[in-house]
């Protein structure tokens, strides 16, 4: 289980013609990185559609001191559905991880496209129940998985090349073989909901028996067969 899930993107979920409509509705924004995209509480309406770049999920703790990351988006993926809906307060923070590019599009637009397309309306019910679930177990890895295991899961996930995300192919060159993914260690530590200190120590657990190997802003996958049955729980 992971933080990207395995169902298709809202976006890429739709057609063509279908997915033209709905960005019509709203309007381009830009995001710096940390910049929330939606906020915990707000009453707001709108909906957002990513178009680049990703963004954490999360929400207040009952101790209310911590935030309990619950998520990662990216391209393709609709955000703010639930307020749109039932306009009830929102009940997760959106915060971007790095520059993010959206789609901003009004509550009531978007309520009055999906009376008018009853597929695109299926495609947001399924979205939702989806995430309810995945909301769920990740709370449950949280309690129950070390730091390591939800970060091997996690970069597993990242490079996985069926799921689009913050990765790059190799670089060239002697060495310079497996997948990269271009996350700063805070970030990564956002994405598992542990500290920096106890990501770093992971992250050397990982380099000492050449899994990875890491740069600025950056993890390659060295060898991402060992990596996955870390992420399951076994041991080498």
């Amino acid at each position: 289980m992971g933080l990207l899930g395995d169902e298709l993107a809202f976006g890429r979920a739709l057609t063509a013609p279908e997915y033209e409509s709905v960005m019509a509705l709203g309007h381009r924004k830009e995001y710096p990185a940390d910049a929330p995209l939606l906020t915990e509480g707000d009453r707001t309406g709108h909906v957002v559609i990513m178009i680049r770049g990703w963004a954490t999920v999360s929400r207040t703790t009952d101790r209310g001191a911590t935030r309990l990351i619950l998520g990662l988006r990216g391209p393709g993926e609709l955000l703010g559905e639930m307020a749109a809906l039932d306009k009830h307060p929102r009940s997760a923070t959106v915060r971007a991880l790095g520059t993010v590019e959206a789609t901003v599009i009004g509550g009531d637009a978007f309520r009055r496209f999906l009376a008018t397309h009853p597929r695109v309306s299926g495609l947001v019910i399924r979205q939702l129940t989806f995430r309810l679930r995945s909301a769920d177990q990740e709370r449950s890895a949280l309690a129950s998985l070390t730091v390591l295991q939800r970060l091997a899961s996690r970069l597993a996930e990242l490079s996985g090349a069926a799921a689009p995300g913050p990765y790059a192919p190799p670089v060239p060159g002697p060495g310079n073989s497996g997948t990269v993914v271009h996350l700063a260690q805070d970030e990564l530590a956002a994405t598992v909901g542990a500290t920096r200190e106890a990501v770093a120590k992971a992250l050397r657990l990982l380099r000492t028996q050449n899994i990875v190997r890491t740069g600025t802003r950056m993890v390659q996958i060295l060898d991402p067969e060992l990596l996955a049955l870390l992420a399951e729980g076994h041991r080498e």
